[in-house]
């Protein structure tokens, strides 16, 4: 399974973004996909996720109502929508799959065996 993640730049606080997250090598429905990110300095963070079969969506409480994961069965692609951007934003975005991931487990990046390369996302004030 390979992942591509894209759609990151540089906005200003307020704006909106949608990352896309492609899958090629699976089907995104039968994968649990979870974006996390990683401001410098800072270790990764769970942000979204979406379960396999669409069974549950979660996401980090800080981001809750202004970000929204949702998958495209068709295009095979995993999207997040991202409304309202404040600066703590900023990070390098990962989208990631695992096939087998419990509710328990969804916030720890150890429990996803694909990984796409990163998309940066900038928010100024």
């Amino acid at each position: 399974v390979q992942l591509q993640a894209s759609g990151g730049g540089l906005v200003q606080a307020g704006d909106s973004l949608r990352l896309s997250c492609a899958v090629s090598g699976g089907t995104v429905r039968t994968l649990t996909m979870t974006w996390f990110r990683q401001a410098p300095g800072k270790e990764r963070e769970f942000i979204a996720a979406i379960r396999r079969g669409g069974a549950s969506i979660h996401y980090k409480d800080s981001v809750k109502g202004r970000f929204t994961v949702s998958r495209d069965n068709a295009e095979n692609t995993v999207y997040l929508q991202m409304d309202s951007l404040k600066p703590e934003d900023s990070a390098a975005y990962y989208c990631a799959a695992g096939g087998g991931v419990i509710l328990s487990s969804l916030a720890s990046a150890s429990a996803y065996s694909y990984w796409g390369q990163g998309t940066l996302v900038t928010v100024s004030s």
